[in-house]
């Protein structure tokens, strides 16, 4: 069993002042107790509307939540600023998360009803707003986990794929990334992409081992891996979702 002592890792929450919806704070909490259980030490720093002077650079996992039109559209024009650095994290191989609102700044640009926001174009998608919300439990099929992918959604966005990007899972359950494309979220090198709120991590122990693990090999090579836990009831909350809509 790896001994897991000794080991650190950053983690950046971006703008959690103005993207918090639907328990999203609730992911940075289970990324923090499951580096602490196996005695890692997590250190956890905001970004926020007030102040804007984290280096990205130091960072080893980047979060940003999910938001209103409103406030994403705040979100992207402070992010903007950091465009070049976020893109160049990212290339790297840098860990980062993106829920919901955070999934949709990543693109070229999010078209809402109202306006169009110009995005960060770290990943080749683009969303148009629908006439409709997409609003349901969520259920994913994922070729790296045994374990499913359990969620929620609730966007009006319908984001599209380009060529180079890869589905985070296939739909068993709910719309996804339009409703009829059968697919869900985004992977891109390290970056997990997804419209899955609920929080999305505590019930779904695996990807957040992933998150994780990628986070610690990039920063320590050669690192052994995670020390396992006992997510009895992690598995439970993820099989009883998975099993009411799944049949």
């Amino acid at each position: 069993m790896p001994d897991n002592s000794g080991y650190s890792i950053k983690i950046v929450h971006l703008y959690p002042d103005l993207l918090n919806l639907y328990g999203d704070r609730g992911n940075i909490a289970c990324m923090q107790k499951r580096l602490e259980w196996r005695g890692i030490r997590a250190d956890i720093e905001t970004c926020t509307n007030k102040d804007h002077s984290i280096d990205l650079k130091s960072a080893d996992i980047i979060f940003v939540g999910g938001g209103s039109d409103r406030e994403q559209e705040i979100v992207c024009n402070l992010l903007l600023k950091k465009k070049d650095e976020l893109k160049t994290y990212v290339e790297s191989g840098g860990v980062l998360v993106a829920v919901c609102g955070g999934y949709q700044l990543l693109g070229k640009y999010y078209k809402t009803a109202a306006t169009k926001i110009e995005g960060l174009d770290i990943l080749d998608i683009y969303t148009d707003s629908g006439d409709t919300r997409l609003i349901s439990n969520v259920v994913l099929e994922c070729d790296k986990f045994d374990m499913p992918i359990v969620g929620f959604e609730n966007h009006a966005g319908r984001t599209y794929l380009g060529e180079g990007v890869t589905p985070l899972g296939k739909v068993r359950y709910g719309n996804g990334n339009t409703g009829d494309s059968g697919y869900e979220g985004v992977l891109y090198k390290n970056v997990i992409a997804t419209y899955l709120h609920g929080p999305l991590l505590p019930k779904n122990p695996q990807l957040c081992d992933y998150i994780l693990l990628r986070a610690l090999e990039r920063k320590y090579p050669g690192f052994e891996g995670l020390k396992p836990l006992d997510d009895s009831l992690e598995e439970t909350a993820n099989s009883y979702i998975a099993g009411k809509y799944v049949k």
